[in-house]
């Protein structure tokens, strides 16, 4: 046995922590003493750490043995100085032995030496342009298939509402109303009054040059009933209404409310998504009639006390080219808006992940999905109707 020189840092015995490193038929016995905590270590641990490396390095050693023979307390300062020189060794193909740690210290000395950083991950970089457009065309008929799914089970669940089998409570059902309706009145007064005298404040730069001024009541009557008041409606709601729907329901998912109601027989579609698609779906065009009188009263404000158009012609103006089937089309694009904007918020949370970051990111999907659904149904039901000649 040959012990290495300068391999303590204090005395045998003592509380301060110790090194004491010795090589025997090539085995390096590395064997720590006294009290190796941080609070009074200071820098003797790095000094003790530096010398077993280098006896490591420097001799012909072919296994390394860990000892604690006068070991009082310890932390994971201890810890981190044998991986230091445990690591070396492995890096050398010298074998490790920790058989005669104790037993809250050699297992986890195992566990770190056991799992190698992972370098490969490291040095990873962010995927390219194609690889990024290749996983989201392989994505694609996963998505398709799984939103599918869904708007089957919706259908399902409407064809037991119907039958009365539903797990719906007619108390859910209100408290869906109440959200998506009474609650919404305030800002969908604020956006549709603002827009109807963007409108007539707009049009009249233009109107004005012509004479033509109190064409602007038929303007802005026509628009709010047959399109800006649906659209502007669907557009509020979608970042009002289908926010709340995905967030909740997430959170739900979150907490594993849902995996509870499936244990209990009760079909999540039924008792979460059904209440609040028919809710969003009734209460979308009465909102939109709503917004259509509001946007007409800024419009109206902007004609009589800017441009001096008298209220009674304003208003006669307005009705002679109202038809009751602008309101019809108005309508129909507010119940399809309902059903889009309801539908992605509540399947952005039924499909929303178990962490509190895929509640945020549900959120924003959920809007973002809701508005694109919106401006391609507005487009595609114009189409239709402008080839029908309404």
């Amino acid at each position: 046995m040959r012990a290495v020189p300068g391999s303590g840092c204090g005395q045998r015995g003592t509380m301060q922590p110790s090194f004491d490193i010795q090589i025997q038929q090539q085995t390096l016995l590395v064997s720590a003493s006294g009290t190796w905590e941080r609070k009074q270590a200071g820098s003797c641990p790095d000094d003790m750490t530096a010398r077993a490396l280098a006896a490591l390095v420097s001799e012909d050693v072919r296994a390394v043995r860990f000892l604690v023979p006068d070991l009082e307390e310890w932390d994971s300062l201890l810890l981190a100085a044998f991986h230091a020189v445990a690591k070396e060794a492995r890096a050398r193909s010298v074998a490790v032995d920790t058989s005669a740690l104790p037993s809250g210290l050699g297992p986890m000395l195992d566990m770190a030496l056991a799992v190698p950083p992972r370098e490969q991950a490291a040095r990873r970089t962010e995927p390219g342009f194609l690889e990024t457009v290749g996983d989201k065309c392989l994505a694609w008929p996963g998505i398709i298939l799984d939103v599918t799914t869904f708007f089957g089970e919706v259908a399902q669940s409407m064809a037991r509402f119907v039958t009365g089998r539903a797990s719906c409570s007619s108390r859910d059902m209100w408290n869906v109303l109440r959200e998506c309706g009474v609650d919404a009145l305030p800002i969908v007064t604020l956006t549709s009054l603002l827009l109807g005298l963007i409108l007539a404040f707009v049009s009249s730069m233009q109107l004005r040059l012509f004479g033509a001024e109190i064409y602007i009541a038929s303007l802005v009557g026509v628009s709010m009933v047959r399109v800006m008041g649906p659209v502007l409606t669907g557009i509020v709601l979608s970042g009002r209404t289908g926010a709340s729907f995905a967030a909740v329901i997430g959170s739900m998912q979150v907490n594993e409310e849902v995996d509870a109601l499936t244990g209990f027989g009760i079909s999540p579609t039924d008792f979460l998504v059904l209440p609040r698609v028919l809710g969003l779906a009734v209460m979308t065009p009465l909102l939109t009639l709503y917004a259509d009188v509001a946007g007409m009263a800024g419009g109206f404000l902007v004609g009589v006390l800017m441009l001096g158009i008298s209220p009674a012609a304003y208003i006669q103006n307005t009705l002679s080219f109202m038809s009751l089937s602008y309101v019809w089309i108005g309508l129909l694009h507010a119940f399809v808006f309902g059903f889009i904007i309801s539908l992605c918020g509540c399947y952005q949370g039924i499909r929303c992940g178990r962490n509190a970051s895929a509640v945020g990111h549900a959120t924003t999907a959920a809007v973002v999905s809701s508005i694109v659904g919106i401006i391609v149904a507005t487009s595609v039901i114009t189409i239709i109707f402008t080839v029908l000649d309404l």
